[in-house]
């Protein structure tokens, strides 16, 4: 019983197969909707999954155990000093860093973080860089890959030692290499021993950023604070302007990260009694951002996948049109093979086949275009999209499932012919 079935399996599938072929142009035109559909429906989704992606990757390596606050610049901040000098004080202090650490219990870690640009030079070659001046916790909260030496730790920090750690970005800029370990360098009339070099990141277009995107070199926040003061100084257009930023950044890592939102609270409650709500700081959860962002990505996956269903669902009624057409052509054939003892359900199996025959060869013609799409497309967006195999599968999924659908009814009306009035038809 089981190889009969097959057997007529596999003749209908032929049969419907060779009458496709007798109508080329019409088979071609009718595959075409669900081509663009499932096409749309994987290009679609693969692009926007890579676009989601990135920002999500962007969102975690800030960490989710990471509350970051960052230094904001008032609009009305500023008051003018002696010798036309503009001195603006604002920002973060040392003990916002202190009474953190001090008060919250879910509080782990706390890294200071203070940036600055100031003049170097390394042999003959001299350069500005963006200097960091940090703790030794930063580079446990943030993972930069070791390309040579050390980085900064405790005892660096707390005996205010005079060494740096370059980025690739900033050995680049003074033409050095890993092979600068042990070299001096000199930093705002400073020298520092060079302990180690660091894989560089770029940065983000968010604010949230972490201090080291585009950084140049680490030193020791105690060092930095001896050296340089909390100062900044800069001409512009004949006048001198002065900023007074204790610190541009507080990193704060939470023991759990069923408390980082209760945390991030409690930090904005003591600052803003700090601050007296100068609305000087911006505290960011890359937490609360990524499952926000995640959200975003599954409500944007749907209505993309709503709209490329809209496309298959334009080619199933296409399906279902050109089998109405071709049972009508077809009558005479339906007559005869039905007085020769063909029972409805054959009838309408062959019908239904051709269908999904139809559906099946346009959904895997879709699933090549869709993703040649996609990766076109991810290539110049800059994003990487792999179609999901998922992605795949539903869309081909459908596709034959809309082929089939649509098929019915036109099958339906194939099988329940009479012999006698189809042997009649012209």
């Amino acid at each position: 019983m089981i190889n009969i079935s097959y057997s007529s399996l596999k003749r209908d599938i032929r049969l419907g197969v060779k009458n496709l072929l007798l109508h080329k142009l019409r088979s071609i035109l009718t595959m075409l909707g669900l081509v663009f559909g499932v096409g749309s429906v994987i290009a679609m989704l693969a692009i926007g999954e890579g676009a989601s992606e990135e920002a999500l990757a962007r969102i975690r390596s800030l960490g989710s155990k990471n509350i970051i606050i960052t230094s904001k610049k008032p609009i009305s901040e500023g008051a003018m000093m002696n010798n036309n000098i503009r001195l603006s004080v604002y920002g973060l202090f040392y003990n916002d860093s202190v009474s953190i650490q001090e008060t919250i219990p879910t509080v782990s870690k706390v890294v200071p973080v203070k940036a600055m640009e100031k003049d170097a030079r390394f042999n003959n070659r001299s350069a500005v860089l963006r200097v960091v001046g940090t703790s030794a916790d930063w580079f446990s909260l943030v993972n930069r890959e070791r390309l040579a030496g050390r980085v900064l730790n405790p005892s660096d920090i707390a005996y205010s030692k005079s060494v740096a750690v370059l980025t690739e970005k900033g050995a680049r800029t003074l033409l050095a290499n890993e092979g600068v370990v042990g070299e001096i360098l000199r930093i705002g009339g400073n020298s520092y021993e060079v302990i180690g070099v660091i894989r560089h990141e770029e940065a983000s277009d968010s604010g949230m950023q972490m201090p080291d995107r585009d950084a140049d070199v680490y030193i020791p926040i105690t060092t930095s604070r001896l050296h340089y003061g909390d100062i900044y100084t800069q001409n512009k257009a004949g006048s001198r302007s002065s900023e007074l930023v204790e610190l541009h950044q507080i990193i704060v890592e939470v023991s759990e990260e069923k408390y980082v939102e209760r945390t991030a609270e409690t930090i904005q409650r003591i600052l803003d009694i700090s601050h007296k709500k100068k609305n000087d700081y911006d505290v960011s959860v890359p937490l609360s951002l990524l499952r926000q962002a995640e959200a975003t990505k599954r409500t944007f996956s749907i209505v993309l996948g709503a709209i490329a269903g809209i496309s298959l669902l334009v080619g199933g009624i296409g399906i279902m049109n050109i089998m109405l057409v071709s049972v009508t052509e077809r009558t005479r054939e339906i007559g005869i093979r039905k007085s020769l003892g063909a029972k409805g359900r054959v009838i309408m199996s062959q019908f239904v086949i051709e269908a999904g025959t139809i559906s099946g060869i346009g959904g895997v013609i879709g699933i090549i275009v869709g993703s040649v799409v996609a990766m076109l497309g991810g290539k110049m967006l800059g994003l990487t999209t792999v179609p999901s195999i998922g992605a795949i599968l539903i869309a081909f999924g459908v596709s034959v499932g809309i082929g089939i659908i649509f098929g019915y009814l036109p099958a339906k009306k194939a099988a329940k012919l009479n012999p006698i009035d189809a042997l009649r038809y012209d």
